[in-house]
């Protein structure tokens, strides 16, 4: 079974959460884990934590569906490209609920060349603009309301995922 890396970034969440946050990502990982909850400056009576971890291939979207729907939970999950996967990013706000993207070697969202050809047809068609659908494609609207809470966060300890070679 391949394996990968990944990062659980929890960038809002309400103390009485917390516990349970490191209940359901220790439940995927396998073992149980206990977070460095620091207070978030962008929410008031919340916290952020991270989390790096290393499993199988997929692990990513069993995170993102263990901790999705919770109130006021703002989170992304990132897996790691390996031999047989691509790399993938989930990012979920309570507003907006969940989105996916398959990301390429340096983060970026990258669009699948039949979502692509679909947004045309559909703004030849008189539906939604191109501009609106590539921006829901990249996962904007997760961008924006994220944006906030991951600024808020900067200053914190870096964490190296591995050594490239």
């Amino acid at each position: 079974m391949a394996t990968t890396h990944g990062v659980v970034q929890i960038h809002s969440a309400p103390s009485a959460l917390c516990p349970h946050v490191e209940w359901a990502v220790g439940g995927v990982v396998g073992v149980p884990i206990q977070l460095s909850w620091t207070p978030q400056p962008a929410e008031r009576a919340s916290y952020r934590a991270e989390y790096a971890w290393t499993g199988p291939v997929g692990s990513s979207a069993r995170l993102a569906s263990a901790l999705k729907g919770w109130q006021r939970l703002r989170f992304e999950v990132t897996e790691q490209a390996s031999a047989t996967s691509e790399g993938v990013r989930y990012s979920y706000t309570p507003a907006l609920g969940i989105f996916h993207a398959t990301t390429g070697l340096h983060g970026d969202v990258m669009v699948n060349e039949q979502r692509l050809k679909l947004a045309l047809a559909r703004e030849a068609l008189g539906g939604r603009s191109l501009h609106d659908a590539v921006a829901d494609l990249l996962g904007t609207a997760w961008d924006d309301e994220l944006e906030v809470f991951r600024q808020a966060g900067e200053g914190g300890d870096v964490r190296w995922l591995h050594q490239v070679v």
